[in-house]
């Protein structure tokens, strides 16, 4: 008997109001059955209170306000997990790694990272995602959406967070300083990459030469060493590339641009590699003829 009363305690606690209770009662949970249809999308809830929170995506309700940044939301839960940008508390813990999150589908996120699961793929080119949000990102690759531009140069970018970063171009700001070494970077992630250089940590092996790198995007690009892969093509003349980067040097041969500059002729070259053969050559030349 005193179980059963455990039970039904427990049952009404997970409920935020008696409707909700009296409606799980009523096994439209357990049936299935969705019975308030929302008049506007004819979205279907097996309860009451569930279509009534539904109806502010329509009528664009937020009576929830935060207190402190006056922020605000159309759902209590949502209020409540806002309020950890201000007082910092993140009760969700990653049992493999330790890194704690604000919020718990933060974490279920995260846990990608450890299981590989990537259950959301690309129905153009096949590549697979984690998250879903991620896929919709990409899609812009193929659709070329691009919807985010510079005030400076026009250049257009599909992601908020890389017209962002791009400014850093404009403004020489780089906020991110290296505690070991000082050297700063304008994103965080090349922060992050660049610590390796000192802990000499490479995590990530090729399983076909066991060569360790890094970083993981070093590893993908080195593994078309091994598949042949070349998925970079110029639209000019179809020549195809194993590297983003190799392709943006190759695209020097039909724009004519030589950005990179000697700075004791002036003499203009395509690529960096090219201006740094030059740069040794000239110094051989002085120690020779000039000592």
């Amino acid at each position: 008997m005193c179980k059963t009363k455990l039970q039904v305690s427990v049952i009404h606690k997970m409920f935020l109001s008696s409707e909700e209770q009296s409606a799980h009662v009523n096994h439209h949970v357990h049936t299935g059955q969705k019975p308030f249809a929302c008049k506007l999308c004819e979205k279907r809830f097996s309860v009451k209170s569930t279509l009534k929170r539904h109806m502010r995506v329509h009528t664009g309700q937020k009576p929830f306000a935060c207190e402190f940044c006056e922020k605000r939301f159309s759902r209590m839960s949502t209020l409540k997990s806002h309020m950890s940008v201000h007082t910092g508390q993140k009760p969700f813990a990653c049992e493999v790694c330790g890194k704690r999150f604000s919020e718990k589908s933060y974490l279920n996120r995260h846990m990608s990272v450890h299981t590989g699961q990537k259950p959301f793929a690309c129905e153009q080119c096949g590549k697979r995602f984690s998250l879903k949000s991620t896929l919709n990102i990409h899609m812009r690759v193929h659709t070329g959406k691009n919807h985010f531009a510079c005030d400076l140069c026009g250049k257009r970018f599909s992601l908020k967070s890389t017209l962002n970063s791009h400014m850093s171009v404009h403004t020489g700001q780089k906020p991110f300083a290296c505690e070991l070494c000082g050297k700063r970077f304008s994103k965080k992630s090349n922060l992050n990459r660049h610590m390796s250089d000192h802990t000499g940590h490479k995590p990530f092996a090729c399983e076909f030469c066991e060569k360790r790198f890094s970083r993981m995007s070093t590893l993908k690009s080195h593994m078309r060493v091994h598949t042949g892969q070349k998925p970079f093509a110029c639209d000019l003349c179809e020549k195809r590339f194993s590297r983003m980067s190799t392709l943006n040097i190759h695209m020097s041969v039909h724009t004519g641009q030589k950005p990179f500059v000697c700075e004791f002729c002036a003499k203009r070259f395509s690529r960096m590699s090219t201006l740094n053969r030059h740069m040794t050559i000239r110094f051989i030349y002085i120690d020779t003829f000039h000592v």
